[in-house]
């Protein structure tokens, strides 16, 4: 397993399959009732600079569950790149923890937390990339489909982190990725970049939600506006008119096509409220996964037992 956790284009195809096996395998041994103590000793500094309910809660309880602790670090009182150095910053919790996760806003901190603390790094939400989300999406997506190999997922919305790390998660998967959304909503040159060959194939974008939709297995959105986009509200909510998931929309899709939202949900916005509640919707099966992700992801990078829990996850 790579030291980091920033994002899926930094890990291998083979280490994001050993990431789902190892969370799928945490979770069945849950539900048996199993415990598991891999991280006893073990602290985890969780710095948030963005509001959360799902990323702490499933932080704080994976650690618990595992055996560790988990210190809740308020981004206002460290003040990273105001109050001192994110360099700093990193130097520090180094020197009192085993692992970090951050939660900011800048993609830069989670790369110079990584680069100076000397302990493994885990990118809860960043501007540009959410690899916990997409990670627990795919350990959904598996448990549904009993496959992702060749599934047609669509992105109904904007080129932003969530749908990064998607499209991201599709290539390691085997799945198509599609994105419908607003001209000057899409990938950039960068995102392209990042994509690599699999941009144009692999990996495409439109700007018709009815035609994106059709043959679709999965339709997944997010919020019009992200957090740190405030002050561009009022002109998405224009631009992205008719970008929305509704039961009309999931009609056109085939027959046993889901529906997947990384919450929080404006209903009436990006997405229905009867497509929120819809029988076909595992937005919520993908809010529990958040906690058997995490749990895969702090097994691998903080405990000592990586390739004993992998091999038994895939035995």
């Amino acid at each position: 397993m790579a030291t980091h956790f920033i994002s899926l284009d930094a890990i291998s195809a083979r280490e994001f399959e050993d990431l789902l096996a190892v969370a799928t395998y945490l979770k069945k041994r849950r539900a048996q009732g199993i415990s598991e103590h891999a991280l006893a000793g073990r602290n985890l500094a969780m710095i948030f600079e963005k509001p959360s309910l799902r990323t702490r809660l499933s932080f704080e309880v994976a650690m618990s569950e595992l055996g560790g602790r988990s210190l809740y670090v308020r981004g206002e009182e460290v003040g990273m790149n105001s109050r001192e150095p994110a360099r700093d910053v990193a130097r520090v919790l180094g020197r009192y923890v085993q692992g970090i996760m951050a939660r900011v806003f800048h993609h830069q901190t989670v790369v110079d937390l990584a680069r100076h603390s000397g302990v493994p790094v885990i990118n809860g939400l960043c501007d540009r990339h959410h690899p916990c989300q997409a990670l627990a999406d795919f350990l959904t997506i598996r448990e549904h489909f009993g496959t992702s190999a060749g599934l047609r997922v669509v992105f109904i919305g904007d080129a932003n982190n969530v749908c990064r790390s998607l499209a991201q998660a599709c290539i390691h998967s085997g799945s198509r990725f599609v994105l419908a959304c607003p001209l000057g909503y899409g990938f950039t040159e960068a995102d392209k970049k990042e994509l690599g060959s699999a941009w144009g194939e692999q990996v495409t974008e439109v700007n018709d939600c009815a035609k994106a939709a059709a043959g679709a297995h999965v339709l997944y959105t997010d919020v019009w506006t992200s957090m740190g986009q405030e002050a561009e509200r009022d002109r998405r909510l224009k631009a992205f008119q008719g970008y929305q998931i509704s039961e009309e929309l999931l009609a056109r899709a085939l027959p046993e096509c889901r529906i997947m939202h990384c919450l929080p949900a404006h209903r009436g916005e990006e997405i229905t409220d009867g497509a929120v509640e819809h029988p076909r919707s595992i937005i919520f099966d993908q809010a529990e996964n958040r906690l058997h992700a995490q749990k895969a992801v702090l097994r691998l990078l903080l405990a000592d037992d990586a390739a004993k829990v992998i091999s038994a996850a895939r035995s």
